[in-house]
C-alpha cells in the first residue's frame, strides 16, 4: 500500500495584520515588509541555495480562519457589491473546495538567525499574521509574466480608489516605514463593497495600531490611531 502525502505547513507568516479586517485583497498592494518564518524540518540552509538569485516568489498558503462545512460553485465577491453571484473558479475567493491562497510577493532578504535559523523578508504578501504556509516557489519572468492577460472583472475595479484624509497630528503617530502602506490599505477601501454608511465607524488593527475611519463618498476620513495595550 502507496503511502499518501499529507499538507502540512512548512512556514508561518509574522505580518502586521493580527485579524483579517484591513488586510490588502491582493498581494503587492502594500509595500510592507513581513516575514516568513519555517519550522524546524525545514530550516536547512541548503533548502535555500539558490534562492539569492530571484527577485520575487510565489507563495501558496491556508486560508487558515476560513470557516465553512462546505463549498459552493457559486460565490459573491466583494469587489461586485456582495450581490452578484460567480462561479468560485473565477474568483479568488476564500471559500474554495481547498482553502488555498497563492500571493506574489518580492524577496527582500534571506536572514539567518539563531532563533528562527533560515527565514524570509518579503514585501507585499497579504497575509495575516500566523497563516500557515505550504510552499514557496520562485517567480521566474519569461513564463509568469504575461503583460497581455485580461482579468475579467477585476479589471473594472481595479481603479477603484479612495482619497484618504489623515490629520497631520494622527500621522504623525505611525512610524515612518509603515506610513506608505497604510496609505495604501485605505485608499485601496478595506471595507466590504456593500457596506456604504457614512456615518458608519470602521476600524482595524495595524502594526499595532487600531485604525479607526470613516467613508464619505469617495474620501476617507480617519478619525483615530489608538495604540491598545
Amino acid at each position: 500500500m502507496e503511502d499518501k502525502l499529507t499538507l502540512s505547513p512548512i512556514a508561518h507568516m509574522e505580518s502586521d495584520f493580527p485579524t483579517k479586517f484591513g488586510i490588502p485583497r491582493q498581494s503587492g498592494i502594500a509595500h510592507l515588509a513581513s516575514r516568513i518564518v519555517f519550522e524546524k524540518e525545514y530550516r536547512q540552509p541548503e533548502a535555500f541555495r539558490g534562492l539569492e538569485n530571484y527577485s520575487h516568489l510565489w507563495i501558496i498558503w491556508g486560508f487558515s480562519e476560513v470557516k465553512r462545512e462546505r463549498w459552493s460553485a457559486t460565490v459573491r465577491p466583494p469587489r461586485l457589491g456582495g450581490n452578484v453571484r460567480m462561479g468560485v473558479f473565477a474568483t479568488r475567493s476564500p471559500f474554495r473546495p481547498n482553502p488555498l491562497g497563492l500571493s506574489s510577493v518580492k524577496l527582500i532578504s534571506i536572514q539567518q538567525d539563531e532563533k528562527n535559523g533560515v527565514s524570509l523578508v518579503v514585501e507585499g504578501a497579504d497575509l495575516m499574521d500566523g497563516t500557515p504556509i505550504y510552499d514557496i516557489k520562485p517567480y521566474i519572468p519569461y513564463t509568469d509574466s504575461h503583460p497581455e492577460a485580461v482579468g475579467g472583472f477585476a479589471d473594472d475595479v481595479r481603479k477603484d480608489r479612495l482619497k484618504v484624509e489623515i490629520p497631520d497630528e494622527l500621522l504623525a503617530l505611525v512610524p515612518g516605514d509603515k506610513q506608505d502602506a497604510l496609505l495604501s490599505i485605505l485608499r485601496h477601501d478595506p471595507r466590504p463593497h456593500y457596506q456604504n454608511d457614512p456615518e458608519r465607524l470602521y476600524g482595524f488593527f495595524f502594526a499595532g495600531m487600531e485604525i479607526k475611519f470613516r467613508v464619505e463618498a469617495d474620501v476617507l476620513k480617519v478619525v483615530s490611531i489608538e495604540f491598545p495595550a
